[in-house]
């Protein structure tokens, strides 16, 4: 199988805060991470996709296309933003999990519909020594 695979940048901040847990519960759960004031990361992401190679263009998709879909579903609803204040983070826990697995579902609606391309994974890397993953790995 061949992937191809681009890497993007996005600064973003979030607090780790369960609302219906205690100050006390989400400090003892979520450490530091759970300060009100929250905290900023420069997230990397690792889009996979695969598909046939066409036999035109030699690629499974147009890397500027792929560009333009990350742009489009993850880059414009998250950039520069309290991840907290955004769908669906108000309500779900924005852990590096939580962002990937929106963003796995968001990327692959995007490459879905424009392109014979699927989504094939997806690595979220929040710190150095911090990443999650989602999909087949490569």
């Amino acid at each position: 199988m061949i992937y191809l695979t681009r890497r993007y940048n996005l600064a973003a901040a979030h607090v780790l805060s369960q609302p219906a847990f205690s100050a006390e519960e989400n400090e003892e759960i979520f450490g530091k991470c759970a300060n009100p004031a929250g905290h900023g990361h420069d997230y990397a992401f690792e889009v996979s996709v695969t598909g046939s190679i066409d036999s035109e263009t030699g690629q499974i998709i147009a890397p500027g296309l792929l560009d333009e879909i990350f742009e489009e579903a993850v880059a414009r609803r998250f950039s520069h933003r309290l991840l907290n204040d955004e769908e669906p983070f108000g309500s779900l826990v924005p852990t590096a999990e939580n962002i990937a697995r929106v963003c796995h579902e968001a990327l692959a609606h995007g490459v879905e519909n424009r392109s014979a391309a699927r989504l094939a994974h997806l690595r979220v890397t929040e710190t150095p020594r911090n990443f999650v993953e989602q999909g087949e790995i490569s």
